[in-house]
């Protein structure tokens, strides 16, 4: 796979921080305090929302470009960057894990409120555990 880079569009209003959505990517969004945690913080949702489709065998999109975006009225409020998925998708294996159903289901609450295949979600939290430690 060779490196791909999508539209991400930096939202902001007054009192907020940057909010990162991304077009080819309906609900797929990220924020940061700064412009450039935005900026980091939208190419690690990406690489994680990718990594989540390739292990349920979902098909990742081409990359819009930049007039196609902007064509869309929904799209002009917000500030185009470019985020690179950097590194070539880790080949997912699938596991079995057992959990409470209640905890599975706040699990699946949060990871599409957010933007997240439960998959990707998983991963980003256990990563995120596991660097604070």
């Amino acid at each position: 796979m060779t490196m791909h880079e999508y539209i991400g569009l930096i939202h902001k209003e007054e009192g907020s921080d940057y909010g990162v959505s991304f077009p080819d990517f309906p609900g797929v969004a990220t924020a940061g305090t700064s412009l450039d945690d935005a900026r980091a913080m939208a190419e690690e949702a990406l690489a994680l929302h990718v990594d989540g489709l390739l292990e349920e065998g979902e098909p990742i999109p081409v990359p819009s470009s930049l007039e196609e975006v902007m064509a869309a009225p929904e799209h002009r409020d917000g500030v185009a960057i470019l985020v690179a998925l950097k590194a070539e998708p880790k080949k997912a294996v699938r596991v079995n894990v057992t959990l409470p159903e209640d905890v599975l289901a706040e699990i699946d609450a949060f990871a599409a409120s957010h933007g997240f295949t439960r998959s990707g979600f998983l991963a980003a939290a256990a990563k995120k555990v596991m660097a604070a430690e």
